[in-house]
């Protein structure tokens, strides 16, 4: 049983790694980058599409892996309810795993937003200036609600992991 838990916490951990070490990457290191590049705006865009989409197809199932190895090392309590809001654990836990819903549908919504046919549209040059502008803008705000929100579970981890 010891190690199974520590099979799990360590593939919890590493998902974590990616995924927020990821999320970090693009919006702290790519984005100034490309921003601060000659390239044209549709070009820096289209780049940055395409990155992101490489880093989903490690970083989905990092997500995928986090929630269930969080839902697996949580099912004690979870299978509980009802203990949830008796204790700061519990309490931590349950604003973690809002947290984690909130993730899911901003990282729904950003990956619904940047598609192939919308990638198209900026690099033929169907898209005018404001057009792309609207989208840069709507894809940097969801990127950082998304790695922001996944700092946050990860302080809500720390809490649990420290039993506050």
């Amino acid at each position: 049983m010891a190690l199974e838990n520590a099979i799990i916490t360590w593939i919890h951990l590493v998902s974590a790694t990616i995924w927020v070490g990821g999320g970090i990457f693009l919006g702290a290191v790519l984005a100034p980058v490309l921003k601060r590049s000659s390239l044209p705006l549709e070009e820096r865009i289209s780049l940055m599409i395409r990155v992101g989409r490489r880093f989903n197809i490690i970083g989905a199932p990092a997500l995928a892996a986090l929630i269930i190895t969080g839902i697996y090392s949580s099912y004690g309590l979870l299978s509980h309810p009802n203990l949830l809001p008796e204790s700061s654990y519990g309490v931590y836990l349950i604003i973690k795993m809002i947290l984690v819903a909130m993730i899911i549908v901003a990282y729904a919504v950003h990956v619904r937003i940047i598609n192939r046919d919308l990638e198209e549209k900026i690099t033929s040059g169907a898209l005018d200036e404001v057009q792309i502008q609207r989208v840069r803008k709507r894809i940097i705000i969801l990127g950082e609600v998304v790695t922001v929100l996944s700092v946050a579970v990860l302080f809500f981890a720390a809490l649990l992991d420290a039993g506050v």
